[in-house]
């Protein structure tokens, strides 16, 4: 299935996609090769133009913008860092199913982490305009696709559904503010005082 399509469709008709995904074969690299790194990449890309070539403006004061050089390698060490990221949001997912009456099963784990993410990473296409990325928040919608995907993949049951939603949400927020500052760790230190 291309990109676009399995986009789409997790946008336009989760559930029905999600059924498709439980049915297709697990394999970590194409996933990560096909879906997580090319739309990972593009939210990155989109967030480098937006903060170190674009900037933002705010009205009696010069444009913002980090240093391209800084920010290619904040951008470069936060692709690196998703890979690890999701993987570790999988092993939670994993770890937490059978508090939830799902089941131990690493491979669905990480399939309900690396898809549940793509309306975020196709909403931080709005970064590349600095007046448009508040509409990054649409990447929200990601709650309900997860919310979706945890009982179809994972096997919970419906009625611990928002509980466990919420358990994988907030280990979610705290890897991505993880990554986020490790990320910024590889800016030089000359380069951190804009």
């Amino acid at each position: 299935m291309s990109l676009v399509t399995r986009v789409k469709n997790l946008i336009l008709s989760p559930k029905a996609e999600w059924e498709a995904i439980a049915a297709e074969p697990f394999a970590m690299g194409a996933i990560l090769r096909g879906h997580v790194l090319p739309l990972a990449g593009l939210s990155v890309l989109a967030a480098f133009i937006g903060t170190s070539l674009v900037g933002y403006t705010v009205p009696g004061l010069p444009t913002f913008r980090i240093p391209i050089g800084a920010g290619l390698i904040a951008a470069v060490a936060q692709l690196i860092l998703t890979v690890p990221m999701i993987w570790l949001l999988a092993q939670a997912i994993r770890a937490m199913a059978p508090h939830f009456g799902g089941r131990d099963d690493f491979p669905a784990a990480f399939k309900v982490a690396a898809y549940a993410y793509t309306p975020a990473w196709v909403a931080g296409l709005f970064q590349a305009v600095p007046a448009l990325a508040i509409l990054s928040i649409l990447g929200l919608y990601g709650i309900y696709v997860l919310h979706v995907g945890l009982p179809r993949l994972m096997g919970s049951r419906t009625e611990k559904g928002l509980v466990y939603t919420a358990c994988v949400v907030a280990i979610g927020i705290v890897l991505g503010v993880l990554v986020g500052m490790a990320a910024a760790l590889f800016i030089p230190p000359s380069a951190r005082s804009f």
